[in-house]
């Protein structure tokens, strides 16, 4: 039986299609200040995300991980995701089904593995260890400072 879900699939043939007819994703009248503060927080959030995969390649490949080569593959891994998401979501679904998460997941695995110079066994390694990492880095924060991040895996108390 094949699984169609439909919202994902729906916004991926959406996406594809505003590609090719050329639809802005920039509203015209951004103004210049607005651009410039997003695409400064999105190198700080590229900063901080690839910190517990700088840590993780440097438990698995014993030190020989660098913090540009964790920038890479948190730059690249996701595109990569995305990419192969919605092609296996949009040119195979009725072929193979809903697995075009686990395609997805195995291409990043495939960008750890060539940025980091290890096997797959080593990219996995470094996949979860990055969230351990994460979790815990989540963790020292929320003493440190009394907040949490995402707020979703530790709810607040009720009043």
């Amino acid at each position: 039986m094949i699984f169609f879900d439909f919202p994902k699939t729906l916004y991926a043939r959406l996406f594809l299609i505003s590609l090719v007819r050329g639809t802005r994703i920039i509203p015209p009248n951004l103004p210049l200040e607005s651009l410039l503060g997003i695409i400064v927080g999105l190198v700080i959030i590229w900063i901080i995300v690839s910190i517990p995969v700088y840590i993780a390649g440097k438990l698995v490949k014993g030190g020989k991980a660098s913090f540009g080569s964790a920038m890479a593959a948190t730059l690249f891994g996701p595109i990569v995701y995305v990419i192969v998401l919605f092609g296996v979501d949009f040119f195979l679904l009725g072929l193979i089904g809903s697995s075009a998460f686990v395609w997805a997941f195995i291409a990043w695995l495939g960008v750890y593995k060539s940025v980091f110079q290890t096997g797959w066994i080593g990219a996995f390694g470094i996949a979860v260890l990055s969230v351990i990492v994460f979790f815990i880095l989540n963790l020292i924060i929320a003493a440190i400072l009394g907040i949490v991040m995402p707020g979703m895996f530790f709810p607040s108390p009720p009043v």
